[in-house]
């Protein structure tokens, strides 16, 4: 019986460790990519304004595609003046193999959009660097984080991956997050902090990107989806639609503190 009670607790108690380690999932449906920006830029401060306050500076992590132009309410008033921009880093998620200055570049698409309306300074701004091979390109990045990390300018995670503040993550139609695409083996690299792929379905072939064990060890992700022709994959990651095995890339993230999903009514379709 004492046996029994035993296994019992252990078990409840390694339960609670491994919800606990996932943290908690938070979902918000809004009418209007409008109102997405709004409360993506209300979240974005508030978080940059706590860890600012707790550690002196904020993390972010930035992803390509509509992403960006939703962020658009984080550069004006009265968000704009909320942010310490002073302390900010800025990575990103997943890049494309182009010269920075390329229309196809993630680099370039944020600081269109975004880095160049804001005063973070110019050394907290951390790009690839351009090779013509994506293979060096990922080594590159992941040498960089590194020194990051022995610096102490960027935390290690418990998990032994650097600990990120915020990552701001799109998801494609087929489910793919970062460049971690469904069919492509990347998305199962369990060691690497940077990985690369040459035949991406999408265009241009060549990228980098991080792995899971790096995104599920930031403290916050938002999942920001603002179109139609995402709400199968966004369904299925959260439980409302079948799972296809194997399950879609967007399903495997899971931020340390917090997920949080920022949907439109197009996106949040097939989740009435």
């Amino acid at each position: 019986m004492k046996l029994s009670l035993l296994i019992i607790l252990t078990f409840l108690a390694f339960l609670s460790l491994a919800l606990a380690s996932q943290g908690k999932i938070n979902v918000r449906k809004f009418k209007s990519e409008e109102d997405v920006a709004v409360a993506l830029a209300n979240y974005t401060a508030n978080l940059s304004e706590k860890y600012i306050k707790e550690k002196g500076s904020f993390s972010c992590v930035l992803s390509g595609g509509t992403l960006i132009d939703t962020l658009r309410k984080l550069v004006q008033p009265p968000y704009s003046k909320k942010v310490d921009w002073s302390k900010w880093l800025i990575f990103w998620l997943d890049e494309r193999v182009v010269p920075l200055d390329d229309p196809l570049s993630n680099y370039k698409l944020a600081l269109d959009g975004f880095l160049s309306k804001v005063p973070i300074p110019k050394k907290n701004i951390y790009p690839i660097k351009y090779y013509k091979s994506a293979k060096k390109v990922a080594l590159y990045y992941e040498t960089r984080l590194k020194k990051l990390v022995h610096k102490k300018i960027i935390p290690l995670s418990s998990t032994g991956f650097p600990k990120f503040d915020l990552f701001l993550n799109g998801v494609g139609p087929d489910g793919h997050v970062a460049s971690l695409f469904p069919n492509r083996p990347q998305r199962y690299e369990k060691k690497r902090w940077v990985t690369f792929i040459t035949d991406s379905p999408k265009p241009p072939p060549p990228r980098i990107t991080f792995t899971f064990p790096v995104i599920n060890s930031g403290s916050h992700v938002a999942m920001v989806v603002t179109d139609a022709a995402e709400a199968n994959a966004v369904a299925i990651a959260l439980g409302v639609l079948p799972e296809p095995k194997p399950t879609l890339p967007c399903a495997e993230v899971k931020g340390k503190e917090e997920t949080t999903w920022f949907l439109d009514k197009d996106a949040a379709s097939k989740l009435n």
